[in-house]
C-alpha cells in the first residue's frame, strides 16, 4: 500500500535557526519553507521536515543518512565547515571518523545542532 509513497524524514528541533543555518549552509541542502511549525529542507531525493518541538531526547542511533559516492571527500568537506565527527569506543574508526563495514560501506556519524545523529555513508 505504500511501497510508493514518497517517505519524508522527521526530526525535532528546539533551534529552529540553528538548525536552519545548519541544514542550509552546513550541509548544502535547499531551505524549502518554515510552516511555523517545521522547517522543510529539500534534498537530492527527498524532503526532510524538521519539527519544532519543545524538548528533545536526540535517539542513541544515526536518524538520517546522507548516501555520498566518496565518504572521504564528503568527510572533509563537512569537516572544512566545522562538522565534528563522532567517535565511539566499539569499533575502530579511522583518523577522520570513519568506520568501514565488514562488507566494505563506510560510514562516519556527526551531529546537527539538536544532537541529532546523522551520517554519511558510501555503500561497498
Amino acid at each position: 500500500m505504500l511501497a510508493t509513497a514518497t517517505v519524508t524524514p522527521l526530526l525535532g528541533t528546539m533551534k529552529p535557526e540553528a538548525a536552519k543555518t545548519f541544514y542550509t549552509d552546513t550541509l548544502g541542502l535547499k531551505f524549502v519553507t518554515d510552516d511555523g511549525f517545521a522547517l522543510v529542507f529539500a534534498g537530492e531525493n527527498a524532503t526532510i521536515r524538521i519539527s519544532r518541538v519543545p524538548a528533545m531526547a536526540p535517539a542513541q542511533y544515526a536518524v538520517l543518512a546522507f548516501v555520498v559516492p566518496e565518504i572521504e571527500a564528503a568527510v572533509d568537506a563537512l569537516a572544512a565547515k566545522g562538522v565534528v565527527f563522532a567517535r565511539f569506543g566499539f569499533f575502530p574508526q579511522d583518523p577522520r571518523g570513519i568506520w568501514a563495514a565488514p562488507d566494505g560501506t563506510k560510514v562516519a556519524w556527526f551531529h546537527d545542532p539538536d544532537l541529532n545523529l546523522l551520517s554519511v555513508v558510501q555503500h561497498a
